[in-house]
């Protein structure tokens, strides 16, 4: 039987004190119905309906260009009138002889394994909720059983007696039911609440009224089924999720000397014996070999590091390469394009882009390499800076073998650096230097000879 997920995405989350809708919220860099729509389809649902509302126009363009090629289907909730009128919306989209799963686009953290299971319990009886025991149960719907144990209906607080409030057992409001059957009850919902509006969870009645058992799956970790209406909880929510995945990386073999200071926001792997400090931060895909030892403070970014490297305190490395046994930092930044082969050095106050750092090279102070080819063994000097823009144009500067480069020199590019040759140190270098010879640019040295110093009128 096919899968079917309609994501509720319609409200306007004003309690965010926010342009920014909702859903659009971030939870680790990511949109808050990015993490739904990922578990979505990662439960192989073979249509994604997702219910708009507030900022419509927004939060399809922002969906549309992560998820260019997704089976997504858009349809709009003009009214706010409850959570069964939002899922009336996106009857007519249902496939026939499915199964529907209702999601909240503001509740990012639910898991594969526990819709797989949500699903797996209700295969049989076509209706089923998602629920959670809570010590304070304060603001949600209570689950209503009887003698027997079986689900007879949700009751919103609003609406429920003072015993009812007592239930410990509440909605998450995330459902499975039989499209045949959603179709069906969906259109004899009724308002007569407190609230004049049309609750979703009215079905649950109107199945047992149909002789239909009502699964009820109660989820094991409160966590994933929690909203966001806040920038509070929004906040807490960050920190639970960074937890989780912090324990994640720990089981894999990573060492971290404080959990609850490190953020990931996208996907880390880790291999045995890594150690991360305090504060660091990774984006996107980050793939961390054996033995990598990264300081305090320290931001990385679409990049695969070796084994047995060394990422110095406060280190910026976006969408680079770095080989095995390489030493980067401190306050070093390794912007995009840049390739650091085995063994090679980049130092303190150091900025590379786009380049080839050679195999035991060092760039050890204060330089600006871009647009460059370092080969082995290759010494930088403190200072140094490949000059790579002309004002509308980039060159590229080769330094070979062994080459050594003088402090405080600049290396005008197109300009290729020969094997073995040395640059003297202060040197401009416009033309290509010959290898294993001796290249400098120097203006005379002069002593003026009864010069005083200006002194202040």
């Amino acid at each position: 039987m096919n899968l079917n997920v309609v994501i509720l995405a319609a409200g306007k989350g004003s309690r965010m004190k926010s342009k920014l809708p909702k859903v659009l919220q971030p939870l680790a860099k990511k949109p808050l119905l990015s993490h739904v729509l990922d578990t979505s389809f990662n439960v192989s649902a073979t249509k994604v309906i997702v219910v708009y509302g507030h900022g419509g126009d927004l939060v399809q363009s922002t969906i549309k260009a992560s998820y260019p090629e997704a089976p997504i289907v858009w349809v709009e909730q003009k009214e706010q009138l409850g959570t069964g009128h939002a899922v009336q919306q996106a009857l007519s989209e249902l496939e026939p002889g499915s199964k529907t799963l209702i999601l909240y686009g503001d509740v990012p953290l639910v898991s594969k394994e526990s819709l797989e299971t949500f699903i797996e319990d209700t295969e049989e009886t076509g209706c089923g909720v998602l629920t959670v025991k809570l010590d304070n149960p304060k603001g949600y719907g209570r689950i209503l059983r009887d003698e027997s144990y079986h689900v007879t209906s949700i009751v919103e607080e609003k609406d429920a007696t003072d015993a009812e409030k007592l239930v410990q057992e509440v909605n998450t409001g995330i459902m499975l039911v039989n499209s045949d059957l959603l179709t069906e009850w969906l259109p004899t919902l009724k308002n007569e609440n407190a609230q004049g509006e049309y609750y979703l969870t009215d079905i649950i009645k109107i199945a047992r009224e149909a002789h239909i058992n009502v699964n009820a799956t109660v989820i094991s970790d409160p966590m994933e089924v929690e909203g966001v209406n806040d920038k509070r909880q929004l906040a807490a929510l960050e920190r639970q999720y960074q937890r989780s995945l912090a324990d994640q990386l720990m089981v894999a073999g990573a060492t971290l000397i404080d959990p609850n200071r490190i953020d990931v926001r996208g996907s880390l792997s880790v291999s045995a014996d890594c150690f991360i400090d305090v504060n660091c931060v990774f984006e996107g895909q980050v793939s961390l070999g054996e033995n990598v030892q990264i300081g305090p403070n320290c931001l990385l970014i679409n990049s695969t590091i070796g084994d047995n490297t060394v990422i110095k305190a406060n280190t910026v490395i976006e969408d680079a390469n770095i080989s095995d046994s390489c030493d980067i930092g401190p306050y070093a930044r390794i912007r995009p394009g840049t390739e650091m082969k085995s063994g090679a050095k980049v130092g303190n106050f150091v900025e590379t882009k786009k380049s080839v750092i050679g195999e035991g090279s060092k760039v050890n102070h204060l330089t600006y390499v871009g647009d460059a080819e370092l080969g082995k063994d290759v010494n930088v000097g403190a200072g140094t800076i490949t000059c790579n823009y002309d004002g509308v144009n980039k060159s590229k500067t080769i330094i070979g073998d062994g080459a050594f480069i003088g402090s405080n020199s600049s290396l005008v590019a197109p300009v290729e650096i020969g094997a073995g040759a040395t640059i003297g140190a202060g040197s401009t270098i416009s033309k290509d230097a010959e290898a294993e010879k001796l290249t400098l640019t120097r203006a005379k040295q002069m002593t003026v000879a009864g010069w005083k110093r200006p002194t202040k009128k």
